[in-house]
């Protein structure tokens, strides 16, 4: 809005100079203010310009090992698969009597359970003889890659295959046998295509090359069955001009990396655990211009209105001077308009700031999915050990002959595959506040669940539980699924803390009264740093034992479920920590 400032007529001063131009020393101050914006604009744009330059490198880097830990344990999570599908005794059976009837119908049901693009079992002599695809029944693959190599090792293998239609598929092979007779082989077809979609919608350019530089993965389909430079090589002879004249015209003077389609673009490269394979990871330069700009935009309205307060007080001076009250009052009214001017610019600049932060408010939450993901893949190291250890037991036992108890392990890894299958279902609930429905939770059978899957740790390390539990049963409104989390959790941290003590002792309390009380205190060595022991990614633990994640999660669990997660050190060493929940008044209210 305007400002408009009355001004009272005053008689002309006498002893004031009469020249009708600036003075010199005016004419200094104006130009040595110009010397100053020029030189702060440009300190500015090169300073904020190497400090976004780093934040989108760091981003880039956090946003590449996570897409490199997903697609890995994509990779780890159907690798066993295969091995599973060829104990199958239903699947053998059907290969030692020819008859397929009801095998199609099973492997359908398994990929409805595993989440595998197709499966496929296959003779001796490499026919299909039960797909889930039904139109791939009768084929033969006798030359196949995946029938080959599964016929000829006794190990799980990878094969990829390229389609006709352009891109790749990946399989999955192992032998079946019965006895020590080679019967067939199954086959699973996983689904790395859908990274893709997700790797595009949030970057800007991602790709996969296999151990011989051939590009398999990528969001540009183009790319796929090439070599990175041949890729990137592919644009027409003015992208090259139209990059050498912004490279001329570029005052930011970036570090460009690389160009892709004739723009600078930053490049990031990790290696994956995976047959040699590696990621790489392109990003523009243009959200760091963008940045750079707004902050260089306020400078310049900063300057722009200094400048027109000079100008003001010049005119205020001019106009004292002035003997006629209606010359006066027209140089008023000008610099009036010229106000209105400055103040509708600003509105403008308001409005391209308040788009600036709705963009860096949509950056907020992709680097909270990014932490979600993260998370996640935490959480599901824990049910992957223990599957580790039980099908090393099954594989002894069989060894043994001892097939039921083998049996028995697989049973409980079939267990963990739901849990880890329902961990993933958390992500969404990890990213809302509440919303899930709640229903009674016995604290006793929480309790006993954890330990039951912390066993196979708990055996390994002879570490001496006690647990002091009240006569009666303490039950909480809550997710059972979820407060078992938060149990393993600190169940895992207490025998870290306990690694370097040569007794290890965990006491686990429950105690009910207004609340559910749950104590795990160990004897370890305690924590240093309690305020910052709940924040996401801080952690006491050696690089690669864990990123910090796991406590961070739990609060936030708590915290919906109305409670409190707290830790303290214990007076004779280690920690404490207490898990407090609101309890339900009686056991028919449970049961109700």
């Amino acid at each position: 809005m305007a400002m408009k400032m009355p001004v009272t007529p005053k008689p002309p001063i006498s002893g004031w100079p009469r020249s009708d131009g600036i003075s010199w020393r005016v004419r200094l101050a104006l130009v040595l203010l110009l010397v100053i914006a020029v030189a702060t604009i440009w300190v500015t744009n090169r300073l904020m310009t190497d400090r976004f330059t780093e934040s989108t490198s760091n981003r880039s880097d956090l946003r590449l090992t996570l897409y490199t830990g997903n697609l890995q344990a994509e990779l780890s999570r159907n690798a066993v698969l295969p091995l599973l599908l060829s104990r199958d005794p239903t699947l053998i059976g059907a290969l030692n009597s020819n008859d397929f009837s009801q095998s199609t119908q099973r492997l359908i049901s398994f990929v409805e359970e595993i989440g595998a693009a197709s499966l496929m079992l296959l003779d001796i002599d490499g026919r299909t003889v039960a797909a889930t695809d039904r139109n791939r029944l009768g084929s033969l693959h006798r030359n196949a890659a995946y029938f080959v190599e599964a016929i000829r090792s006794n190990t799980t293998a990878f094969s990829v295959i390229e389609r006709e239609s352009g891109g790749f598929r990946f399989f999955y092979s192992r032998l079946v046998e019965s006895g020590g007779t080679k019967l067939g082989a199954i086959v699973v077809e996983v689904d790395l295509r859908q990274f893709e979609g997700t790797w595009g919608g949030i970057s800007d350019a991602v790709m996969v090359a296999d151990s011989t530089g051939r590009i398999i993965l990528s969001t540009e389909s183009r790319w796929r069955g090439l070599k990175e430079d041949e890729a990137l090589q592919r644009e027409t002879p003015q992208s090259a001009i139209e990059r050498a004249i912004r490279a001329t015209a570029d005052w930011s003077a970036l570090p460009v990396e690389a160009y892709l389609q004739g723009e600078a673009v930053m490049r990031r490269e990790k290696l994956i655990p995976f047959q040699g394979w590696r990621m790489t990871l392109f990003t523009t330069y243009s959200s760091i211009r963008e940045r750079v700009n707004s902050i260089l935009a306020l400078e310049i309205m900063g300057f722009a209105i200094l400048l027109a307060l000079v100008f003001y007080a010049l005119s205020r001076r001019t106009a004292l001077r002035m003997a006629l009250f209606q010359r006066e009052s027209a140089e008023l009214r000008a610099l009036n308009k010229r106000l209105q001017r400055e103040v509708a610019e600003r509105e403008r600049v308001q409005e391209t700031l308040a788009v600036t932060e709705q963009t860096l408010a949509q950056s907020s939450k992709l680097a909270a999915l990014g932490e979600m993901s993260a998370a996640v893949s935490h959480e599901l190291n824990q049910p992957l050990a223990a599957m580790k250890t039980y099908l090393a037991g099954a594989r002894l036992l069989l060894r043994r002959n001892r097939p039921e108890e083998a049996l028995s392990s697989f049973g409980r890894i079939d267990d963990l595959i739901e849990r880890m299958g329902a961990i993933t279902r958390q992500l969404k609930s990890y990213a809302r506040k509440g919303g899930d429905s709640l229903a009674p939770v016995n604290m006793g059978d929480a309790l006993a669940s954890s330990l039951s899957m912390m066993e196979p740790q708990l055996r390994q390390r002879q570490v001496q539980i006690t647990r002091i539990l009240p006569d009666h049963q303490v039950w909480v409104m809550g997710d059972r699924l979820r407060i078992e989390q938060v149990l393993v959790n600190l169940l895992r941290n207490a025998l870290d803390a306990t690694k370097s003590v040569n007794d290890p002792e965990v006491e686990i309390i429950l105690a009910a009264g207004e609340t559910a009380t749950l104590t795990v205190r160990d004897n370890g060595d305690g924590v240093e740093d309690l305020e910052s022991l709940f924040e996401p990614f801080y952690t006491t633990k050696r690089p690669g034992d864990g990123v910090g994640l796991g406590l961070a999660i739990s609060s936030g669990i708590v915290n919906d479920l109305g409670g409190r997660l707290s830790a303290r050190n214990a007076r004779g060493g280690g920690a404490v920590f207490e898990m407090r929940l609101p309890t339900m008044e009686t056991g028919v209210e449970a049961a109700e």
